[in-house]
């Protein structure tokens, strides 16, 4: 495998329809908005759906969620640890920094693709601290809706007893947030760079290209039901040189998504365009 050797740039344009996509806890779990209203998905959200598709493709993720987990680990540590290399420097007091990020990028694609920090304390006599920073080739913008908005809010109450020997609970409340519609855009890159630092391949370029098209494939929840959000676009741009021809700013602003109704409920309310730079080939790839 070949280590990424050209510069990429990509933008993901996706819809949710009465979904949530990404709750704020510090805001009753709402969806997250931004100061003029229109709608959010932090960029750690989507690299968490990125980690759940890679796994769900049989590669090694190292930040696995408790819920998708796919190995008995119940931390981090014990998870490093698993690995003999990685179990003797964590157990060493003169273990190399740069060797421990070597054998992590090697084996967690997620390690090499987005990087990672790996802050251990000393938790036992044959266990040492370690701090290790891993700057990952692979950066996601946070998602943000083409137009503002609008919030659903339901009321919702508990019809059953959570103890035996007590009244029903029909009156304790709760509350549901969605979004009614919105079209959302996200755009990345992929630096050679770092690429090289953290061994990403060519190989891994496409995996995560195809974790992008199929990004909510089995990721439903009763906030986000099956098919209420989609992907709709991936646009890959990929450079004929290490440090590109263009700036991914310049690149991403290529994309333009524009409504053609008053009030948008769907897609085909909408027209998607990109345009071009010399020398810059674009592949539009279309989600399941």
């Amino acid at each position: 495998m070949s280590v990424l050797d050209h510069k990429i740039d990509f933008a993901v344009v996706l819809s949710v329809k009465k979904a949530n996509p990404n709750g704020d806890p510090l805001n009753g779990n709402r969806p997250r908005q931004n100061y003029d209203g229109h709608g959010e998905i932090s960029d750690v959200a989507i690299k968490r759906k990125i980690r759940n598709r890679l796994q769900d493709m049989g590669e090694p993720v190292f930040v696995q969620s408790n819920d998708r987990k796919n190995d008995e680990f119940a931390s981090l540590r014990e998870r490093a640890a698993a690995n003999p290399e990685l179990a003797k420097m964590l157990s060493s007091k003169n273990s190399s920094s740069d060797e421990f990020a070597k054998i992590a990028c090697k084996e967690w694609i997620d390690v090499r693709s987005f990087g990672q920090v790996f802050a251990f304390k000393a938790g036992s006599s044959s266990s040492s601290s370690v701090s290790v920073g891993v700057r990952g080739p692979v950066s996601i913008h946070t998602a943000t809706s083409v137009e503002p908005i609008d919030i659903s809010s339901m009321q919702i109450t508990k019809s059953v007893n959570s103890e035996p020997g007590k009244d029903r609970g029909s009156d304790t409340m709760g509350m549901k947030h969605r979004v009614d519609f919105g079209i959302y855009i996200f755009y990345g890159s992929i630096n050679t760079q770092l690429a090289e630092k953290t061994g990403f391949t060519n190989e891994d370029a496409e995996k995560i290209k195809n974790a992008l098209v199929t990004l909510f494939e089995n990721d439903i929840s009763s906030a986000r039901p099956d098919g209420s959000m989609e992907v709709h676009k991936v646009f890959w741009w990929e450079h004929n040189s290490k440090l590109g021809q263009y700036s991914s700013a310049k690149v991403h602003r290529l994309l333009e998504v524009k409504r053609e109704v008053e009030e948008p409920r769907t897609i085909d309310d909408y027209t998607i365009g990109v345009g071009e730079l010399d020398g810059l080939r674009v592949e539009v790839l279309n989600g399941i």
